[in-house]
């Protein structure tokens, strides 16, 4: 048909193109091949093929997010939509990290994978990647995944079972939409912006300490003598530690020109550091920034795409407290 959109398919690897080894799955099946597996895709609309990795996503690093960006932006005129296959295991961060690289898109940029091989008789990757190439092809602007007939915004996203279907969840914002019948049934169009940019630069040196009861600073300095900023996961609404010397280590820390965020280690509702003496301080005397409701996954691709465009402290604050494609639900506390 004439007026069949074009979508770019984009291989990564991961669960949905691994065929079984000696060793254990492995990514193997390209691009094409996948495609054989849903001929249904011919009524949809019109696929080209790009075999960019096969990797199993436990292996996906910062340097593959670029190479994503920039693959479509240098495709990005000659067509209407992208999919982009990619293991289910670090899909949440690649997805975020698109969301910064590649902001203001009309055009539906859609991550989906699978929990199963293509070629198991018992597998989620055909349903994925028909709801994947549907999504494309419809007016829903920006990065998202599509999974297990939902859309979940790319900044909202993240992994919360390890082998079932319903792998993915969207953290502290609804879902986009869920398709039935293979019809998107859209409850949100997220917001594209006024202007399509793209991002080439992060700073990888963004580092993760996921708090726990008895630890003392020592981690903390060990992270951040290596890192550009440190990512603390704390408890509950958030805070530190009296004990252990983490308040002096940030203080420090920060004073030599590092950034520290704190977030939590609770799935839903965000961080609140102003409920507790543990944590208020650390917002009125050192003024950490706060994650609020962002996933973690966000957080550290959001750090990443900042640090890699500026280290002033007052820009980063102030673009961390930006919203982009939803990731923050942010009111200054006052």
């Amino acid at each position: 048909m004439a007026d069949m959109k074009k979508v770019l398919l984009i291989g990564t690897g991961g669960t949905i193109a691994s065929e079984v080894s000696a060793d254990g799955l492995a990514p193997e099946l390209t691009t094409e091949q996948l495609l054989s597996f849903i001929p249904a895709i011919s009524a949809i609309c019109s696929v080209e093929c790009i075999q960019l990795l096969s990797l199993d996503s436990t292996n996906m690093q910062p340097k593959h997010w670029l190479m994503m960006a920039s693959t479509i932006r240098a495709h990005y005129e000659e067509y209407d939509g992208f999919v982009l296959t990619h293991g289910t295991d670090t899909m949440a961060y690649t997805a975020a990290a698109l969301s910064y690289l590649i902001q203001g898109s009309p055009k539906p940029i859609i991550l989906t994978g699978a929990q199963k091989p293509i070629g198991f008789e018992s597998t989620d990757s055909k349903i994925n990647l028909l709801d994947a190439f549907r999504c494309a092809t419809e007016d829903l602007p920006g990065v998202s995944i599509v999974f297990n007939n939902k859309v979940i915004p790319g900044t909202r996203a993240k992994k919360t079972r390890s082998k079932s279907f319903q792998a993915f969840s969207s953290i502290n914002y609804p879902d986009l939409g869920v398709l039935r019948d293979g019809r998107l049934l859209r409850y949100i169009r997220p917001e594209c912006g006024s202007e399509l940019v793209f991002y080439s630069k992060l700073d990888t040196k963004v580092a993760l300490l996921k708090l726990t009861p008895g630890m003392d600073r020592g981690v903390a300095d060990y992270l951040l003598e290596r890192s550009d900023a440190l990512i603390i996961e704390s408890f509950g609404v958030g805070g530190l530690p009296e004990e252990g010397g983490f308040y002096e280590c940030v203080g420090e820390w920060m004073a030599k020109g590092r950034f520290i965020v704190l977030t939590t280690q609770v799935e839903n509702e965000g961080s609140d550091l102003g409920v507790y003496l543990v944590g208020h301080r650390l917002k009125r005397d050192l003024r950490v920034l706060e994650a609020y409701d962002m996933t973690t996954e966000a957080v550290v691709a959001k750090m990443m795409w900042i640090l890699g465009q500026t280290k002033d402290k007052a820009e980063v604050e102030r673009l961390f407290y930006t919203p982009v494609a939803k990731d923050i639900l942010w009111e200054e506390q006052t």
